[in-house]
């Protein structure tokens, strides 16, 4: 299989041996399809097709923006089973959760087709008019990561093309094909150079982020690649918004039905094998409840069905690709060295990079398998035993993406998770996310907005429209 680039409303880039990239289904090791490799002619030609198309984009009637978007979300259902069986291929996220993700990318869609980026009039007498404008920027860049490769780049093309903009996606070279394929099922219908695509080893970004025609960049990734990009793009003052990395902290108060909080816990917490940023990374657990805690975690780890998302049964696929696996296998040699495993680790003699849930206990913080994000199948479970200072303690980071507090006492729960510095705090439930609710991070884990009318305005500027009678 060979997926090519979309540039101008043309597919670009020849399949040979040193002009392409090797996609590699995660459950075998082998390359299945192929996708061009990129080059900087490649970057400057998408921006160029992206910049000349703005204008008249700009102009169109809102209307018709927002139903281009909608008929985005049209293709994505109708070929849902298709583009999901792709996406489990390159990714490795079993079907349901595959086909999760097409449901999410149509019903975000759908939403972005609803919003407007208003402004406001802020004076209207006899000596003036002031009205307050959100324009479009330009032309964006997104940059998506392997874990959610559909969903994620849509949470970028929605709100720019709603508010005006064209795009530029850059997918993470290990995950490209779902996307190609998408852009190539909307080429009759999208106008040419509104949406464009580079596939590249991870080496164009900085001609993106730097490219002077720019006027944003999007990005969703680690917090060490968010801050170059955020240096790169410092030169031309682009407009930047990062979601980055999270270490989300569980704090579980001795009140709960430990069993039924367990296995939402262990949901937020394997969902895409733990690679999501939101995910449930460290449980602190009363010590009161610590040991059946940590029990009911094993029970389910143990319970889960790891292998090919293509067979049914399949409950956690493959870590995505080899880099993450190796850090993977640190995580759970650190883990071993500085706690106890209660169940899972590495499968050996199986192709693949497969990972049977890991639940580690009597792990502290300052352990790297608790202060680092490991983006992977593996939960430690932290014994704590002073309330009034459990808030504290699990603000002692440098990441604050998301966390939740667990407590039969509601009022008690959103007390302490009021304490919490986190862009998303849920209370008795975990990944609780939706495209009409705010995505944001405290400290490391990003600057800016994503989803709903706030993140729509961050594909905007403001302009000030001051008439004088």
């Amino acid at each position: 299989m060979f997926q090519q680039m979309l540039i101008n409303g043309k597919l670009v880039g020849k399949r040979s041996p040193k002009k392409t990239i090797n996609v590699v289904n995660p459950s075998t090791q082998k390359a299945f399809a192929q996708v061009p490799k990129g080059k900087i002619k490649h970057i400057n030609k998408a921006v160029k097709a992206a910049n000349k198309a703005f204008p008249a984009w700009a102009a169109t009637p809102l209307e018709k923006r927002q139903a281009i978007v909608e008929k985005m979300a049209d293709v994505i259902s109708d070929n849902a089973d298709k583009l999901a069986r792709l996406l489990t291929s390159e990714q490795g996220k079993p079907m349901p959760e595959a086909m999760g993700e097409m449901a999410w990318t149509e019903g975000y869609l759908r939403h972005y087709a609803t919003l407007e980026a208003r402004g406001r009039t802020i004076q209207d007498d006899d000596d003036f008019k002031i009205e307050v404008r959100r324009v479009p920027l330009g032309v964006v860049a997104g940059i998506c990561p392997w874990n959610f490769p559909v969903l994620v780049p849509f949470w970028k093309i929605g709100p720019a093309l709603v508010a005006g903009n064209t795009i530029v996606i850059k997918p993470a070279p290990t995950t490209p094909l779902t996307i190609l394929k998408i852009f190539e099922l909307f080429n009759n219908f999208v106008p040419a150079g509104v949406i464009n695509v580079v596939t590249d080893e991870n080496d164009l970004g900085p001609a993106l982020t730097n490219h002077p025609d720019v006027a944003k960049v999007s990005f969703t990734g680690s917090c060490e690649t968010g801050k170059k990009i955020m240096a790169s793009s410092a030169s031309t003052l682009k407009r930047v918004t990062l979601e980055l990395g999270g270490n989300d902290p569980a704090i579980v108060l001795p009140d709960v039905d430990v069993a039924a909080t367990a296995a939402q816990i262990y949901g937020g917490a394997f969902l895409n094998a733990g690679q999501v940023c939101l995910a449930v990374k460290r449980v602190y657990a009363h010590k009161d409840i610590y040991d059946e805690m940590c029990g009911e975690l094993a029970t389910l780890a143990n319970e889960a069905i790891v292998g090919d998302g293509l067979q049914q049964g399949t409950t956690i696929g493959p870590v995505q690709n080899k880099a993450q696996f190796k850090k993977v296998k640190a995580f759970v040699k650190s883990a071993r060295k500085d706690g106890k495993i209660l169940c899972g680790g590495i499968v050996k003699n199986k192709a693949g990079y497969f990972v049977n849930p890991v639940i580690v206990r009597d792990v502290k913080d300052g352990d790297d398998i608790v202060d680092k994000e490991q983006f992977g199948p593996i939960l430690p479970v932290i014994k704590y035993s002073n309330i009034e200072k459990i808030g504290k303690q699990a603000n002692d980071t440098d990441f604050g993406l998301g966390a939740s507090v667990w407590s039969s006492d509601t009022a008690k729960a959103t007390k302490i998770a009021s304490q919490i510095e986190a862009g998303s705090v849920w209370v008795n439930q975990h990944i609780n996310i939706g495209p009409h609710i705010p995505m944001a991070g405290f400290k490391s884990s990003g600057i800016g907005v994503e989803q709903s009318e706030e993140g729509l305005e961050e594909y905007t500027q403001i302009q000030v429209m001051n008439i004088a009678k």
